[in-house]
């Protein structure tokens, strides 16, 4: 079993220096790798099995874009798995809050055993789809990593972009096909950042979907714990 300090030490080594608090990050998110390593001995939470490759897959890639979060009141994380990009963020952002939807019941479990093992009290953990948590309450800020397709997540989260959220999607490197598809659908989709991941591990784009014309304010209402 991978010790803590095994992803610390990968973490101190591949972080950025401009990251915010970077000290906490590197000892909660090192704390959160573990958590997920032994919970991955009973569960499949992630295919991952080295200290360096988790930190770089796991917690560089998720927190990379935080300034792009950091003016939100609240954000919710569509299936969030093992907690990402949810926690890694919230980790970085202690005064944004945080709705954390994960469908199977066991990962939520999990979520919300490493929530409260890290003291996040940003965080909210929700058993629960995130179309399901929407149809009540539209959040200001949708995110999420590799959930679906962009055709799907627009069938999934158009009555919320036209409520006036905004997604902030984890994509790869090529997003030419994605941006087609939102053109499409009639959505404004730009590119917010785009980034590598250390090792060859991979090329990353952070991209923006929003309405083209977002409903009243009066009509929506923003997620919070």
């Amino acid at each position: 079993m991978m010790e803590s300090v095994q992803f610390e030490e990968e973490l101190e080594r591949i972080l950025p220096g401009d990251i915010p608090r970077r000290e906490r990050v590197v000892q909660k998110a090192a704390r959160h790798l573990q958590l997920v390593a032994i919970a991955n001995e009973q569960m499949n939470l992630t295919r991952i099995t080295s200290a360096r490759e988790a930190a770089i897959k796991h917690i560089y890639d998720c927190v990379l874009p935080w300034a792009h979060f950091r003016a939100a009141k609240c954000v919710l994380d569509a299936g969030t798995g093992a907690g990402f990009p949810g926690i890694p963020l919230a980790v970085v952002l202690p005064e944004v809050r945080f709705v954390l939807t994960e469908s199977t019941q066991k990962k939520a479990r999990f979520v919300d055993h490493a929530v409260e093992a890290l003291e996040l009290v940003n965080v909210q953990v929700v058993a629960q789809r995130a179309e399901e948590r929407m149809a009540t309450r539209t959040p200001e800020i949708i995110t999420a990593r590799a959930i679906a397709p962009m055709g799907r997540i627009l069938e999934l989260f158009g009555g919320a972009i036209q409520g006036g959220s905004r997604l902030l999607l984890y994509k790869g490197g090529n997003v030419d096909g994605d941006l087609a598809e939102a053109h499409k659908r009639r959505v404004i989709a730009q590119v917010l950042c785009r980034y590598e991941l250390p090792d060859g591990c991979g090329s990353r784009t952070l991209i923006e979907v929003k309405a083209a014309r977002p409903g009243p304010r009066k009509n929506r209402r923003i997620a919070a714990a």
